[in-house]
């Protein structure tokens, strides 16, 4: 993974002197807290490569929502960060072709008459779902008769979930699995209701800072660095998303 950065994609995606790149942890399959308090998961290894590769410190701006992330880009908090690309989040976001394609997922009661993903949304059917998250996103656009109760990130969701009695909280596969699996009181409803597509993203106010993230996200798909990064954190069943058509 070498390739020279343009010097004006270097400016813009610098201008603090350091990479300023926002870490959620609302999202385990992409970042977890190490002991040591450093972020870790595959991105923060995107992050400190990109910074390896500009020759400039990493500096990582964490938040515990995708949610919040996005609402710190009014306050010019990072320079660049880790999301699902969404319709409203690309208004104000350039995003590159995914690196992690991630699944969303129905977790209900064990005994609920909800038996897959197209039962869900009936009239009466309550929804817990972190508040700005991608599921979220594209639950408001796409739920018509359900209810949906937002938590303030997506873990929160599912204590939301228990704590009110709900019908269904919507999340991240993996984490709603695990939990699942500890819990047989609740289980999953099989397949997915949406795919996520988790992109690097840079504030569509720097137009030449958004050229370079996409090339470096082909490279390291392609190099294998995304997959080598996954199972690096334990998260070997989360898909490396497929080359960019355009690549």
């Amino acid at each position: 993974m070498a390739q020279t950065v343009p010097e004006a994609a270097a400016r813009e995606l610098t201008p603090s002197g350091n990479l300023r790149a926002a870490i959620n942890y609302g999202n385990p399959v992409l970042a977890q807290k190490g002991g040591d308090g450093e972020p870790r998961g595959v991105s923060a290894d995107l992050a400190r490569e990109l910074a390896r590769r500009l020759g400039k410190p990493v500096e990582f701006v964490e938040f515990s929502s995708a949610g919040a992330t996005f609402q710190a880009l009014e306050k010019d908090a990072w320079d660049i960060a880790f999301l699902g690309n969404d319709p409203k989040r690309a208004e104000q976001i350039a995003f590159t072709a995914p690196y992690v394609t991630i699944e969303g997922a129905y977790l209900v009661p064990a005994g609920s008459p909800l038996t897959k993903n197209e039962d869900v949304d009936r009239a009466g059917v309550r929804i817990a779902v972190g508040k700005g998250s991608a599921y979220d996103l594209f639950l408001k656009r796409e739920i018509k008769a359900a209810t949906l109760i937002e938590a303030p990130t997506s873990a929160g969701a599912v204590d939301l979930f228990v704590s009110e009695k709900l019908d269904v909280a919507a999340g991240v596969k993996q984490p709603l699995d695990a939990y699942a699996k500890a819990h047989p009181d609740v289980r999953l409803l099989p397949g997915r209701f949406m795919v996520i597509n988790q992109a690097v993203g840079t504030p569509k106010t720097r137009a030449a800072a958004a050229a370079y993230p996409s090339d470096f996200v082909e490279e390291a798909k392609a190099s294998g660095f995304v997959a080598h990064a996954l199972a690096a954190s334990g998260q070997s069943d989360a898909s490396v998303a497929p080359p960019s058509p355009k690549n």
